[in-house]
């Protein structure tokens, strides 16, 4: 599914709600059938929800390798205290992070001096170290160039083709409607649009408050030729 909203429509604020850091106000929130409202983020995170952020949300002291095995080692629940050293099972769920999103030869590099692209890749492999069913995504291809872009959106496909749900909040529309086969649109707060990426390009109201009819016609164009390629 992929969320879609002007600046300010509460699309973070929602994957706060999802993830713990926002306690819910009113209504509830479902993951397998369990109400999980009320629950910390690393209860969350225990229950199979993984989440990647916006903005760099890393240990900006330790390496790649560090960044990842700490959250194949605390991701998962625990029955007893951890000891002095590793899960053997964490440190073989961070080289298999590693080699998934392309960092393995990277994996001694200070997650600070990394360019934003392998930042958001490492952030993607400690989000998925935790062993998430439901893999939320918060702008994965912000500040990126078009071929970095590329390149995320085969990762993206491949996490999905693995048996990750994902759930992706984007600008990049052409990046969006490619993955989504659903598309939310916010609005302050409020659901503006849920549908097909189709339905959504045809939406007056979706043109009118986000898109923009030149938009909305360009992204018709590339949803139109998706469907004749496939």
């Amino acid at each position: 599914m992929g969320i879609g909203g002007p600046n300010g429509a509460g699309k973070t604020t929602l994957f706060d709600v999802i993830s713990g850091f926002v306690p819910a106000h009113e209504g509830a929130v479902l993951h397998r059938g369990e109400d999980i409202s009320g629950m910390q983020p690393h209860q969350v995170c225990h229950h199979g929800l993984g989440r990647t952020f916006q903005l760099n949300a890393t240990f900006s002291t330790l390496t790649v390798y560090e960044n990842i095995l700490a959250a194949a080692q605390f991701g998962q629940p625990r029955t007893t205290l951890s000891s002095l050293s590793f899960d053997p099972k964490a440190v073989e769920k961070t080289w298999e992070m590693l080699e998934f999103v392309g960092l393995k030869d990277s994996h001694d590099q200070v997650a600070s001096n990394l360019p934003v692209v392998d930042r958001k890749r490492m952030m993607i492999a400690s989000a998925l170290a935790t062993g998430p069913d439901c893999l939320l995504m918060d702008e994965p291809v912000g500040g990126l160039n078009p071929k970095e872009i590329e390149e995320m959106l085969g990762l993206v496909r491949q996490i999905r083709e693995a048996g990750t749900s994902i759930i992706l909040i984007e600008h990049v529309m052409r990046f969006l409607v490619s993955l989504s086969d659903r598309v939310l649109i916010m609005h302050h707060g409020e659901l503006l649009f849920l549908g097909k990426p189709s339905e959504m390009a045809r939406d007056e109201k979706v043109a009118e408050v986000y898109l923009g009819s030149r938009a909305a016609e360009r992204i018709r164009a590339f949803v139109g030729a998706e469907d004749g390629a496939t």
